[in-house]
């Protein structure tokens, strides 16, 4: 069951992930055919739900991807139902103490590290070893994304069974009282954000952080951290598109 991002890992590598956020086949086998280490389908601020998360982690099985999901939130019928479609690993967000973290990594694993349901209908069949590797394999990350977690963040850390954190720099900004925004240059976002990397350094977890340029996302790596999400299918899809047509318009301008 070992994937192709804990292979990434063991090579002491940061480890490249898409976002799917469009429910379709077409675009996410698109972004499969990439050479991303991972891809997360976003059930919580993409247009997609459970049945379409099923025809997403479908559409990119094959391509050596590992299937990841984002939930709408920390409720654990969602999170084992992922799981049991074929996830191998779980984002959950707003994560802000330790005791929703051991609520998120419980739904994640089987007694007696959790308390998830026994039935991975398509991810048994997928894995023939699931049961004996799920709680080895499976990764954690709980979203650090308010001021309130970030000050939680020894004990987020300390929880049993949690593969590491994942930042989420806009609501982080607006839980300070600012503006929204990936790839953050506020000084005070950043220390915060430094803080957390300090933090899950020392707990000896992984961390990753949502960003949108490549060469942000770079510098991410070269920090420290050990998984970047390269912005996401709209927004890349909307660059691509903004660009040709600007570029048409300037030519017929005359420019």
């Amino acid at each position: 069951m070992d994937s192709r991002l804990h292979k990434v890992w063991a090579e002491g590598k940061g480890a490249l992930n898409g976002w799917l956020s469009i429910p379709s086949t077409v675009t996410a086998e698109l972004l499969a055919m990439q050479d991303f280490d991972s891809l997360t389908v976003d059930l919580q601020h993409g247009l997609v739900d459970y049945q379409a998360a099923l025809s997403l982690f479908q559409a990119v099985q094959g391509w050596g991807r590992t299937p990841m999901a984002r939930v709408p939130w920390n409720e654990p019928g969602i999170i084992m139902k992922l799981l049991d479609a074929g996830a191998l690993g779980i984002i959950c967000p707003m994560i802000n103490t330790a005791e929703d973290a051991e609520r998120f990594v419980g739904a994640c694993l089987y007694h007696p590290e959790g308390y998830r349901s026994t039935g991975p209908t398509r991810a048994g069949l997928l894995y023939p070893d699931y049961f004996p590797n799920a709680n080895r394999t499976i990764v954690t990350m709980a979203m650090i994304e308010t001021v309130q977690a970030v000050g939680n963040v020894d004990a987020i850390c300390a929880t049993p069974g949690l593969t590491g954190i994942y930042v989420g720099p806009s609501d982080l900004a607006v839980s300070m009282g600012k503006s929204p925004g990936i790839d953050p240059t506020d000084p005070e976002v950043v220390a915060n954000i430094d803080k957390v990397l300090a933090a899950v350094k020392k707990a000896g977890l992984k961390i990753g952080i949502h960003c949108l340029a490549p060469s942000y996302s770079r510098r991410m790596v070269e920090k420290g951290f050990d998984f970047v999400t390269l912005g996401s299918d709209v927004r890349m899809i909307v660059a691509a598109a903004s660009g040709d047509v600007k570029a048409y318009r300037a030519l017929e301008a005359g420019q």
